[in-house]
């Protein structure tokens, strides 16, 4: 037990049937029908394919698309393919969730076949929108239909989700209030690896916090702020321009109305009470970039024409954070510093990775962008440690505990091994 949690070195899994929630979501070419990307996928290899060698009949639960946005749903059937191909044995694949055609597919599989149901999205129960205007408690989750229809046929769950952890959501912290439940060694080796760094990390400790996912950001900063976690916050991408606007700093109007379209305006007052309190341990960019007729164009923030929308930051920034990154012990990522899929926008981006995978210091990077950006300049190899969750991971930097995290606490109590 590590954490409070049951690990797989600690149950007997022959002929047992496991209902193994996994989070393989990955961008999707929906014209061609397959996978832009299989990394969360290749992750969860190892804890499959031990399920399978010791002889579980391996059930998988998992979901495909945005988690609010219906037309962003898709099947999970080019996924079994992919884990067909990495695994080296046939993963079967069924049309079904919970109903009839799902059950008996897991009731006629034999021991060390492994089975992905379709995308559990396809229940409303298992969309965020339902998670946030209900708010069941995991002991209301375990009365869902998907819960009710699945749990009875299996002997033991394993979630392999922590990308997924800081949802609350039946096929996540349902099943373990009804089953005995354990970490997969995906969820073991991510949920320890950030446990152990967060309790005591070398210092300089510093936080790169970019991208587009400002309510993650934001919910982590003060938590890292006020307890002293973070020595310094290098900002980029919308975090970035959001604390440029708090300020009254010029960053072009295509960027504010940006801010103001998107519902982000809530952040704007945020951030100023953010940088009031804690200002001097908040980089903020320098210039900023934009793209004019196709080509690149740069100037100082203040300096950039009321007009444009910027897309990078500029050159000054980038050499400032590498050098606060070059001089640091611990560094979190989160976020891009701007658009960086193509080439005039990249820069910035590119830029700090470098320093990334030049600095000494332990770096640990989470969130699909961030991990597409190590993927695209061949970075990987050189990262600390890259963690499959962006969510998970601001939310665990707050210091909450995660609803999977918790669940999974309660179903240890469920084990008899």
């Amino acid at each position: 037990m590590r954490f409070g949690i049951k690990t797989l070195d600690e149950v007997q899994l022959k002929g047992k049937t496991v209902l193994c929630r996994v989070d393989i979501n990955q961008p999707v070419d929906r014209e061609k029908g397959t996978l832009k990307s299989v990394n969360r996928i290749r992750a969860c290899v190892p804890t499959v394919r031990e399920l399978s060698d010791k002889g579980a009949r391996v059930v998988l639960l998992a979901h495909q698309g945005s988690d609010i946005e219906y037309k962003n749903f898709y099947t999970t059937k080019p996924h079994a393919a992919v884990l067909t191909e990495l695994l080296g044995q046939e993963v079967k694949w069924v049309e079904d969730v919970c109903g009839p055609a799902a059950r008996q597919a897991i009731k006629a599989m034999k021991d060390g076949e492994v089975l992905l149901l379709d995308n559990v999205r396809f229940c409303s129960e298992e969309q965020t929108l339902f998670e946030q205007k209900l708010r069941l408690t995991h002991e209301q989750q375990a009365r869902t239909q998907v819960v009710e229809k699945l749990a009875p046929l299996a002997d033991l769950y394993v979630c392999d989700a922590f990308a997924a952890a800081h949802r609350d959501q039946p096929s996540l912290c349902g099943f373990e209030q009804v089953l005995p439940s354990y970490m997969g060694r995906l969820f073991e080796k991510e949920f320890c690896t950030v446990s152990q760094v967060m309790e005591a990390p070398d210092r300089p400790c510093v936080f790169v916090l970019g991208g587009a996912k400002i309510s993650d950001a934001f919910l982590m900063m003060n938590t890292v702020l006020s307890r002293g976690a973070a020595d310094k916050i290098l900002t980029g991408g919308l975090v970035g321009n959001i604390f440029l606007t708090a300020l009254g700093r010029e960053i072009g109007k295509g960027s504010v109305d940006f801010i103001w379209k998107s519902n982000y305006g809530e952040y704007i007052e945020k951030a100023k009470e953010l940088y009031g309190q804690y200002g001097e341990r908040i980089a903020l960019p320098v210039d900023l970039a934009w793209v004019e007729d196709g080509q690149r164009r740069e100037a100082a923030v203040g300096c950039v024409p009321a007009e444009i929308g910027s897309i990078d930051v500029g050159h000054e920034t980038a050499g400032l954070y590498r050098e606060a990154i070059l001089s640091a012990k611990t560094v979190f990522v989160n976020g891009p510093m701007g658009v960086f899929e193509q080439e005039p926008s990249e820069y910035g981006t590119k830029e700090v990775w470098k320093a990334l995978a030049d600095t000494e210091g332990f770096t640990v990077l989470g969130g699909g962008d961030s991990i597409t950006a190590t993927e695209k300049y061949g970075l990987t190899d050189k990262m600390g440690y890259i963690c499959t969750g962006g969510g998970a991971l601001i939310r665990f930097l707050t210091g909450e505990e995660l609803p999977v995290v918790k669940a999974l606490r309660h179903g240890a109590g469920l084990c008899k091994d």
